[in-house]
């Protein structure tokens, strides 16, 4: 009896240990190492405001990088309060990612509040979107990414073909054979989807958000999209949060502090989020992945620029 009890509680914990390992293995199967495992460059930030008196003395919200031609190429939002009330939108190079150098004849647009941009290299012109006043997105297109031509502020539908209110912001745009698709908040309560056919009027894919915030506390108080990657047949969208549902109100207590996460989906609708979320510690947030080489590099853009190579 006592050999057949041995036996019995032996197969129970092997049974356990193989659960164990097949949702180990799955996880890892929808979250590769190299998406989600990440070691902080150990001279971080590498850009920054000035600090000095100029117009992008701070940096704030989402930048974003392409890698092109060898050319680590930045776009970035800068302010002084002490000069203008905008945002405005800079540019820099980089040989190798870490050391930067910005354009001499910055800001690059200046005509409109430009914040929280993305740029998509389609063809031969580049699409910028980006966050306007009162957190409305825009469009600009360019040729060369550095003179910006402006094209308005966008138009999004609801499924019944209602115009959707303001606000609207952190436009996250994928682009598949053909298809363009947009991913937004709304006051970072939850992200949204809708498709376009002219890049600039959009309808809903459906009027329920895909990512809404919680239940973990990481991002219980509010997300936003920042990047969608398509990575051996699944989608990756890297997103900002926060835990504090309350980062909105003007007396609430202590700092408020955002974090960098990832989830994974086959639809771009459902989604699944990593369950090692936050993907990087401290108060850095809206990420970006950067396919450079052999292994992407993540950089978070916000309050200043960190890099973090794939383990």
């Amino acid at each position: 009896m006592k050999q057949l009890t041995k036996f019995l509680l032996a197969g129970v914990l092997m049974a356990g240990v193989f659960a164990c390992n097949s949702k180990k293995n799955a996880a890892e199967e929808e979250f590769p190492s190299e998406l989600v495992a990440f070691t902080p460059y150990e001279n971080n930030p590498v850009f920054a405001g000035t600090g000095t008196d100029t117009w992008d003395k701070r940096i704030r919200e989402r930048g974003y990088i392409l890698f092109e031609d060898g050319i680590y190429k930045l776009w970035y939002t800068g302010y002084n309060k002490d000069l203008a009330q905008e945002c405005f939108l800079g540019y820099a190079t980089s040989p190798d990612g870490v050391n930067w150098e910005r354009y001499s004849e910055n800001p690059i647009h200046d005509t409109k509040w430009t914040e929280d941009v993305q740029v998509v290299k389609e063809g031969d012109s580049y699409y910028m979107y980006a966050e306007g006043d009162d957190d409305v997105a825009h469009l600009l297109t360019s040729a060369d990414g550095i003179q910006w031509e402006e094209h308005g502020d966008l138009t999004i539908l609801t499924t019944k073909g209602d115009t959707l209110s303001a606000p609207y912001g952190t436009p996250t745009v994928w682009v598949e054979d053909g298809d363009w698709y947009l991913f937004y908040e709304r006051t970072d309560t939850a992200v949204w989807l809708a498709k376009s056919t002219d890049k600039i009027n959009w309808i809903n894919v459906q009027d329920e958000p895909v990512l809404e915030p919680g239940p973990d506390q990481y991002d219980i108080g509010a997300v936003a999209a920042d990047q969608i990657v398509k990575y051996k047949g699944k989608y990756y969208m890297y997103y900002h949060a926060t835990p504090r549902p309350d980062w909105q109100e003007a007396n609430r207590p202590g700092p408020v502090t955002w974090n960098s996460n990832v989830a994974m989906s086959t639809d771009l609708i459902h989604w699944t989020k990593y369950p090692g979320n936050p993907l990087v510690e401290g108060d850095l947030s809206s990420p970006v992945l950067v396919f450079d080489g052999e292994k992407p590099t993540l950089y978070t853009m916000h309050p200043s620029v960190h890099k973090f190579s794939a383990k």
